[in-house]
């Protein structure tokens, strides 16, 4: 006696349906873009200050990753989260290499921020991209930056 091969109560994976031309599509301007579209003033000018703002921030961040400052630095600036994340990192590194977390310089090589881009999903929010430099070797972070009480807060922070 021969079992089948498939049990009968197994639906087939591709089931004849009739499609209509246009249901479930989205109506797309396939023409190109000729020129990049122009921020408005004051959003150039707001992406300037964030711009400014994450890259004071991400240097210091990665100085306090590195050893070379201590995490309480950016205490006012971050997330209870994020300067956790910070302190936990700094005390990785300063028991790998041996040192006290920001007591004294330890990197032979100072971090350097290249650049930063800025992309803004709401009016209170910002989301950044780094590009770092350690000596000869590029790193990125990621940051978010939420508008609390009139200054920008850290609420998360990617290395990668």
């Amino acid at each position: 006696m021969s079992t089948p091969l498939f049990h009968e109560n197994v639906v087939p994976l591709h089931l004849p349906m009739p499609v209509a031309i246009t249901q479930g599509t989205l109506a797309l301007d396939l023409q190109p873009r000729l020129e990049p579209p122009s921020p408005a003033p004051g959003d150039l000018r707001r992406r300037r200050e964030v711009d400014a703002w994450a890259h004071r921030f991400v240097q210091a961040a990665v100085e306090i990753v590195g050893g070379d400052r201590p995490p309480s630095q950016l205490v006012r600036h971050t997330s209870r989260e994020v300067y956790a994340d910070l302190e936990r990192r700094a005390q990785l590194v300063a028991r790998a290499g041996g040192h006290v977390p920001g007591a004294a310089r330890v990197q032979p090589v100072r971090p350097r921020v290249l650049s930063v881009r800025s992309a803004f999903p709401s009016a209170q929010a910002a989301e950044v991209s780094v590009h770092l430099r350690y000596g000869a070797r590029s790193r990125a972070v990621a940051a978010r930056f939420e508008r609390r009480s009139g200054r920008w807060l850290c609420t998360a922070l990617e290395f990668a």
